[in-house]
């Protein structure tokens, strides 16, 4: 049994390959073992690095600006064997985000966070020059910008359902580790965040963030393929 756990950490270690090929085809092998020897992730754990990691990133929000932040952060931590959590001071408008994880799980979770969010950013600060030029108002912006990044999180979170469908058996490897878990019963029950609207003219807005967030790929940037995305208005 000893060889074949180190088989799979070997696979697992190569499913963080940027190429993206590799990396698919080494998790989808590790998943196979793993099924087929009833092994958790807990149990290959000797193969990997089991300090849990609890660290805020470089991200803030409030529940008017922003706030589709917590979402993606909550989606993509679900996908990386990690939680995440958002923390403020007393009394204070402005969130942190932050991750919870094994030391490679929550480097990578983290990683892929960042390149979402500025991926969503860089986006959000076309709308802005854009529709500042055509004389919106701030809160008419603000709005835009919410739209587009909660449609980029339900398309994100569209994509990842559709790989769950496909492979059903990714469910024991995406699993969070008890360890995670119980580090983190010293923290509240994550409640809603923030209300976006999506009504009316701020749909074209979802629809765009949507259509980007269910194509996102975390090994090239957005706009790589500018000229193909939709016209953000």
């Amino acid at each position: 049994m000893s060889r074949i756990k180190e088989k799979i950490a070997a696979l697992l270690a190569l499913a963080t390959s940027p190429n993206e090929n590799e990396a698919k085809a080494a998790l989808l092998k590790a998943r196979e073992l793993m099924v087929k020897n009833k092994l958790t992730p807990e149990e290959i754990g000797e193969q990997k690095s089991e300090k849990v990691v609890r660290e805020k990133v470089n991200v803030t929000c409030t529940a008017m600006t922003d706030s589709w932040a917590v979402s993606l952060a909550s989606i993509i931590a679900g996908r990386h064997c990690c939680k995440a959590f958002r923390w403020k001071q007393y009394k204070a408008k402005t969130v942190y985000i932050g991750f919870v994880g094994f030391e490679d799980d929550f480097a990578v979770c983290k990683r892929i966070f960042l390149y979402a969010y500025e991926c969503v950013e860089i986006r959000c600060r076309q709308i802005r020059e854009r529709n500042r030029r055509a004389g919106c108002t701030a809160t008419e912006i603000r709005e835009m910008c919410n739209a587009y990044g909660a449609g980029f999180c339900s398309g994100l979170q569209a994509a990842y359902d559709e790989q769950d469908e496909e492979h059903q058996e990714w469910g024991l490897v995406l699993k969070v580790p008890q360890a995670v878990e119980d580090s983190m019963k010293d923290m509240n029950k994550p409640q809603a965040f923030g209300k976006i609207r999506a009504d009316g003219w701020r749909r074209k807005f979802v629809a765009a963030g949507y259509a980007e967030g269910k194509a996102f790929d975390p090994n090239h940037c957005l706009d790589s393929g500018a000229k193909n995305k939709p016209e953000l208005m």
